[in-house]
């Protein structure tokens, strides 16, 4: 019950968050270095969550093969392949390295 709790609060306070932007959107007008700085923090976060994905299960280190499957399918993304493609030669390297003994 808490964690339905939890989740009603958070989706309720994104939803108030796009709606404050919407409504907010010319009557608010930010630094220009504040809104310069707005994008990087984005970027910033988005990269901390991958990080802390990709190196990190159950409070320690995750081992080799993780970050190596995150790491081609960084590789396959930069050859602009297909999603799914992504997706399968990351989980695919990750296994191979599983199955190899690479913790």
């Amino acid at each position: 019950m808490l964690m339905i709790a939890v989740i009603g609060l958070l989706a309720l306070g994104t939803y108030s968050f796009r709606l404050a932007g919407v409504l907010m959107h010319g009557r608010l007008k930010l630094p220009a270095p504040l809104a310069r700085a707005l994008p990087l923090a984005a970027t910033a976060l988005l990269g901390a969550l991958i990080a802390t994905a990709a190196l990190t299960e159950n409070g320690g280190f995750a081992g080799w093969a993780r970050p190596a499957g995150v790491v081609a399918g960084l590789v396959a993304a930069l050859c602009r392949l297909p999603f799914i493609a992504v997706v399968v030669i990351a989980a695919a390297t990750t296994a191979l390295l599983r199955l190899a003994g690479v913790a």
